[in-house]
């Protein structure tokens, strides 16, 4: 028996999370439960911006390639330095050198995958969602470029990449672009 995968939430799910008790976000395509971090940091100012964006998308704040925070050489000392025009949030380095400045955390709450809730669902999760617009889904057999997907794998362990990336740098809209999966009906009319 498999163990029990987290389910995926819409973003009008994760908007109801958005209060000191119950704080969650999203970034880069997970969603992330961030309540323990800030009982861990209660009172630390440097919560602020997290708090401020709870119950939203925060990806603007990361590099979509290393998964780390976006980075920019600072004009006034030409370091490379984080960037976080919304404020120095927890687990950011101050601007300058600093002494009081505690830097033996461990890892970076954004890089900690204790705090995600969900991830990628496989192409049968999808189906079972699919289900309630057509009845006779499992009926289909689905494909990406003109190859059987494998039903028990996500969309990227299939070979339909996120070419988000790819199109951000281009500046073109990717929701222009998506993917298509074609499903091509078999005989039987299965019903689940």
């Amino acid at each position: 028996m498999s163990p029990v995968r987290p389910r995926y939430f819409t973003p009008r799910e994760v908007s109801r999370h958005c209060v000191l008790s119950d704080l969650w976000v999203s970034y880069l395509g997970r969603v992330y439960d961030l309540t323990p971090l800030l009982e861990q940091h209660k009172g630390d100012v440097l919560l602020k911006p997290i708090i401020a964006a709870g119950g939203r998308d925060i990806s603007h704040w990361f590099n979509p390639k290393t998964g780390d925070v976006k980075t920019h050489i600072d004009p006034q000392t030409g370091c490379l330095k984080y960037y976080t025009p919304q404020g120095r949030f927890l687990h950011i380095a101050p601007c300058f050198p600093c002494s009081g400045w505690d830097n033996d955390f461990g890892r970076p709450w954004w890089k900690d995958t204790i705090y995600q809730v969900c991830s990628e669902e496989t192409i049968w999760e999808i189906l079972q969602r699919y289900l309630a617009y057509n009845a006779h889904a499992a009926s289909y057999t689905w494909k990406f470029c003109g190859v059987p997907l494998d039903m028990d794998k996500t969309l990227q362990e299939n070979g339909v990449q996120d070419e988000d990336l790819e199109f951000e740098e281009l500046k073109i809209d990717a929701d222009l672009y998506t993917p298509s999966i074609h499903l091509y009906f078999n005989d039987d009319l299965t019903e689940l």
